[in-house]
């Protein structure tokens, strides 16, 4: 079982910035694709970032260039800076891992195994 913990989201003005942090409660990144889903309120959950075992990372086109996925082997986090916030941002945040992830048509999907989910985080921007 992998036990996912984040942290970080708060409340910011349009233009700011925050970092989530995601815990995990055992090694999963060589064999785990890892991944930052965003829930806005009536929206579906939807991927915003992700990186493969290999290193790779993917981002939607609504937060390339202001959001980077990274990952701490050594302190076993996950990390989502997140720069320019607007108030399209606001979400609930979600760090997940699953055996494999890829990106098409400006998706981001994981498939091949079990997901595991963290409880998530709330990150709200106002203009």
């Amino acid at each position: 079982q992998v036990q996912l913990i984040e942290s970080g989201g708060g409340s910011v003005q349009s233009g700011g910035s925050l970092r989530l942090s995601c815990v995990l409660s055992r090694y999963t990144y060589r064999t785990y694709c890892m991944a930052w889903f965003a829930e806005a309120p009536g929206k579906v959950r939807k991927g915003v970032a992700s990186i493969e075992s290999s290193g790779r990372t993917n981002y939607v086109d609504s937060v390339q260039g202001r959001f980077a996925i990274s990952q701490d082997n050594a302190a076993n986090t996950l990390y989502l800076q997140m720069n320019s916030l607007q108030p399209d941002d606001t979400a609930t945040y979600f760090c997940a891992a699953a055996p494999h992830c890829a990106k098409a048509n400006d998706v981001i999907y994981f498939f091949g195994g079990t997901v595991y989910w963290g409880q998530g985080t709330q990150v709200t921007v106002s203009s």
